[in-house]
């Protein structure tokens, strides 16, 4: 059964769920800290991150048997021509 435990970063309180696999932290906590009222808003912009999105293959890559780069490589593809529209804007 996964345990769940609070801890205190910069004053915002970031729950911390222990797990048989692994220790995993609350990224919603976490952006709450940069956007109290809708911290969704601050995660759904970080998710359309190019970095973010290489970042997320890599590690799939590394720990997903099941997965498969091909698919990660049209959101990547999207990441950047959303970046280079952005630019132009």
């Amino acid at each position: 059964m996964a345990k769940n435990e609070k801890i205190s970063v910069q004053g915002t309180e970031i729950t911390v769920v222990s797990e048989k696999s692994g220790d995993y932290i609350s990224l919603t906590d976490i952006a709450r800290y940069k956007n109290t009222e809708k911290p969704n808003v601050v995660v759904a912009n970080w998710l359309h991150n190019h970095n973010t999105i290489e970042y997320l293959g890599t590690w799939e890559q590394l720990n997903n048997p099941n997965f498969k780069p091909l698919e990660i490589k049209k959101f990547i593809r999207f990441s950047s021509t959303q970046f280079r529209q952005s630019l132009y804007r």
